[in-house]
């Protein structure tokens, strides 16, 4: 496929769903989430990882936006730990135009308690669904629904991924993850701000081992420059600093640490006891000026 078919499957779709695969790398989780943010406010657009985050993915910017479940098209309501034979029958009626669902439990049955009443969703509703890095398909535990029909998927990885779906690939080598997503959001024209260049910046970071490997070339340092000129920050967690390092209340937000003065004849810090001090730190100073006005 060209450059140019990315945007055309972009342009075409009006729902995107961006999955990270389990457990995925800082690189993949800031090129996801480059992705998304690039895409919000055109697109009806969510962003699900099956995982949980960790904490050091917190320095990214709309990370909190991560959900666990894709499925937003049907309502499925479950009875958990109830059995299925004591239901008598199930009917719906529409009041006063609200939807209501009444359960019959068979005669001497109680009816399924509040706490054993479990609601989730099912089904894929997007238009377009984009898998960030990952090796295997399996890594991608949504698109093992079978309820899909209808989403194109595309695949954004350093190579492609195996598996025995169908998927579009824009894989190509780079230096990382956020490098491709960066050089894919130029060529669509999309959305490039301050947050989404500084996820990208310390993606390339995270993905490059701090710009060492071997597939770093003139074209990493060009999108580097072009996202610290859309206003991209590099701050990895190498650059953060320690707050050890500095005396205390110098850096906001830390209390300043008062030590009590020592008593009268105790030893201060330097070991120097009052007995042991000259004669002269006793006695009033005198300061003489050398200049005659």
């Amino acid at each position: 496929m060209n450059n140019n078919s990315f945007k055309s499957l972009l342009d075409e779709a009006k729902s995107v769903l961006v999955l990270l695969p389990y457990n995925p790398k800082f690189d993949e989780v800031a090129a996801g989430l480059g992705l998304y943010l690039s895409l919000k406010g055109e697109k009806e657009v969510n962003i699900v990882c099956a995982s949980d985050m960790v904490v050091s993915f917190n320095r990214l910017v709309g990370v909190n936006k991560i959900v666990k479940e894709a499925g937003n098209k049907n309502l499925v309501v479950k009875f958990a730990e109830y059995p299925a034979k004591d239901i008598e029958k199930v009917s719906y009626d529409i009041i006063d135009g609200e939807f209501q669902l009444t359960v019959v439990p068979k005669t001497g049955f109680q009816a399924p308690k509040n706490e054993q009443i479990s609601l989730k969703y099912s089904g894929i509703s997007a238009d377009m669904a984009v898998l960030i890095g990952g090796i295997e398909q399996s890594d991608f535990s949504l698109i093992s629904e079978k309820d899909d029909t209808g989403i194109k998927f595309a695949h954004l990885g350093l190579s492609p991924i195996r598996g025995q779906k169908e998927l579009i690939s824009f894989d190509r080598p780079s230096s990382s993850v956020s490098e491709l997503v960066a050089s894919l959001i130029k060529e669509s024209g999309l959305a490039l701000d301050p947050d989404i260049a500084t996820n990208l910046l310390m993606g390339i970071e995270e993905g490059s081992q701090g710009l060492t490997a071997p597939e770093v070339n003139a074209d990493t340092f060009t999108a580097m420059s072009e996202l610290m000129r859309a206003g991209g920050r590099r701050v990895s967690k190498q650059q953060m600093p320690d707050p050890g390092a500095f005396p205390q209340g110098s850096i906001p937000g830390t209390a300043f640490k008062f030590e009590a003065e020592p008593e009268s004849g105790e030893s201060d810090k330097e070991g120097i006891s009052e007995a042991d001090a000259p004669q002269d730190w006793f006695e009033p100073k005198v300061y003489k000026g050398t200049s005659v006005s």
